[in-house]
């Protein structure tokens, strides 16, 4: 079963909502996990706005990238441009990519879904390559 690590600085939004959706679009077909480059905690904007669509996130806790290992996944999304500051083991991954998504921390709840749509977008399109 391929594992896919989706990263952001603190985990807290856009990789809880892309780990949401890659759990509700594939199943069981492959793993998910999300980290920060720190911990700190899930914001409730994202909870809400993936509540809307029908993918819950509430039972999501916030985790530093530190707590796991490079070769446990073989797909590493970044989604906010930090993948220059990964560790090189982390880039260097079979898949890798830095999707540069919008942090809408702060912003409105319309910021949010436009970020959320954007992420289900990839996410659909990542799900369709890793499953192959």
């Amino acid at each position: 079963m391929k594992r896919i690590m989706f990263v952001c600085k603190h985990n807290s939004r856009r990789s809880h909502m892309a780990e949401g959706f890659a759990r509700s679009i594939a199943g069981n077909k492959i793993a998910v996990a999300s980290a920060g480059l720190e911990a700190s905690q899930v914001d409730p904007l994202t909870i809400q706005v993936m509540q809307e669509v029908g993918v819950d996130i509430s039972n999501h806790t916030s985790n530093a990238l530190a707590e796991f290992e490079p070769p446990d996944f073989e797909a590493v999304i970044s989604l906010c441009g930090c993948g220059v500051n990964l560790p090189e083991a982390w880039v260097t991954r079979p898949i890798f990519a830095d999707w540069q998504l919008e942090d809408p921390a702060g912003q409105s709840i319309e910021v949010f879904r436009i970020i959320r749509d954007q992420v289900k977008r990839h996410v659909q399109g990542l799900v369709e390559t890793v499953s192959l």
